[in-house]
């Protein structure tokens, strides 16, 4: 039988257990520089035999997409047909809810511990006095022994007289090469090839400036803040162990549950943890607070934007299959692909849906991307991006319109797949742009246009 706890349990459990020793080991937090993840039950409990399997080839070719019936967002699993708000919110958004939780990205622990945070450093004159600087650690569970996250956060000079928006999202390679700011905390970074954690160089401040635009957004009246996904989960098989999942275990549970939280889902509460704070802080409007996100951080936001209300937009780029490409589709990147590569990221009951088995999946992403509604919702994708199915969110994007209506707000204005750098602005939007799979200037250019349209700066 399964036990759930709705209260923090000790930090270090009986001796019993490898995982103690884990936990607790200065190593294992990141304490020594040549640290490595070693943990067989956890490791093991990631569905090995799923791991070991090949990933099947992608498919590229429209002609060879089977034929898939997606569910219908509006009606329940007992067949009654969703036809108002109020039956939305009380019955269907809770249904769907679970579904996801249970198949897809695992449960997100309902209990919050005492989080402590603790701002270290501040400015009142950065990036050539055009912006306020933060930086700010939040001990998850007020222990400064346990896990951590720092939050990096630029403010326009305005926000020292009026609150602004902000854009919150998670990057991958430390705070510091968010921007080539000299004042950024040098924080520890994993290399997911060596399951290592170790000091981020010097040399890699400001690596994805390009891919933030601080100057760009700061400049446009919005804050932004960043926080190193690293630091809430490892991103590899086996680093279940360094992250914060083991600290909703019940007692004496060594590994998760089939509908236990993967990754995904940790970063998503990590995101929700980190509103905590902002929605603190004078500079800030809280409840005017926006995700962004990129590739799996990109479904990392939606996962975030579909159980957090408090989000009030969405922008998810190039977020593809488990994100918001369908996922019945066999094009590309596929759920069976993506169980065999990332086990670590998802419940480990959505490794049933892998090859041959979709179509058995009671949800799919459309109605993940209904669960936003009626929130402003924007999907960026790319030209060559094949791997991530750009039609596949289109066509998403379409099927979760009948939700976004009954909640009174347009869906996708566009009626065909629009063609490229040609942005679609309504409540649910869309853009197709030319490159890759990244973040690029011109996207920002396009992310800001959205906020100022549904969410603009007091100017």
């Amino acid at each position: 039988m399964r036990v759930r706890t709705n209260s923090i349990r000790p930090y270090c459990w009986p001796a019993l257990f490898l995982m103690v020793l884990l936990r607790c080991a200065p190593s294992l937090m990141g304490q020594a520089q040549n640290s490595a993840i070693s943990s067989p039950p956890l490791a093991a409990a990631q569905n090995v035999q799923t791991a070991k399997a090949p990933r099947p080839k992608p498919n590229y070719d429209e002609r060879l997409i089977h034929k898939y019936t997606l569910p219908d967002p509006l009606r329940m699993l007992n067949g009654q047909r969703v036809t108002s708000a109020d039956m939305w919110y009380q019955f269907r958004r809770p249904e769907l809810l679970n579904l996801f939780e249970t198949y897809v990205y695992g449960r997100t622990p309902t209990y919050k511990p005492e989080m402590k945070c603790h701002q270290f450093e501040s400015s009142d004159n950065a990036l050539g006095g055009t912006a306020l600087r933060r930086q700010v650690t939040c001990y998850f569970n007020g222990k400064i022994t346990g896990p951590q996250m720092d939050i990096l956060i630029y403010l326009p000079v305005a926000a020292a007289r009026n609150p602004v928006p902000l854009f919150l999202g998670l990057n991958f390679t430390g705070n510091q090469s968010v921007n080539a700011d000299p004042a950024i905390k040098l924080g520890e970074v994993w290399n997911r090839e060596t399951k290592i954690r170790h000091p981020a160089p010097e040399s890699s401040r400001g690596t994805w400036a390009r891919e933030w635009q601080v100057e760009k957004v700061v400049g446009h009246g919005y804050g932004i803040a960043s926080i190193y996904y690293g630091d809430i989960d490892p991103d590899f098989p086996g680093g279940l162990a360094a992250g914060i999942r083991p600290l909703f275990f019940s007692p004496y549970q060594v590994g998760p549950e089939p509908d236990d939280w993967g990754s995904i889902g940790a970063w998503s509460y990590g995101l929700s943890r980190a509103l905590d704070y902002l929605q603190t802080m004078k500079e800030v409007d809280g409840k005017r607070v926006m995700l962004v996100g990129q590739s799996r951080l990109g479904k990392t936001v939606l996962w975030a934007g579909a159980q957090d209300t408090r989000f009030a937009l969405v922008i998810a780029n190039c977020s593809g299959r488990s994100g918001a490409s369908l996922a019945r589709r066999n094009y590309g990147e596929t759920v069976a692909s993506m169980v065999i590569a990332f086990p670590h990221q998802f419940a480990i009951n959505y490794q049933r849906f892998g090859q041959n088995h979709v179509d058995e999946l009671p949800v799919d992403t459309h109605e993940l991307l209904a669960l936003i509604a009626p929130r402003p919702l924007f999907l960026g994708t790319a030209t060559l991006d094949n791997w991530s199915d750009p039609k596949g969110e289109f066509l998403a994007a379409k099927a979760a319109e009948p939700a976004f209506r009954l909640l009174g707000v347009q869906g996708l204005s566009a009626a065909k797949f629009p063609p490229p750098d040609k942005p679609v602005m309504s409540r649910l939007g869309f853009l197709y742009r030319t490159g890759e799979h990244q973040i690029t200037a011109y996207d920002w250019d396009v992310f800001l246009q959205f906020a100022d349209k549904y969410l603009p700066p007091h100017r």
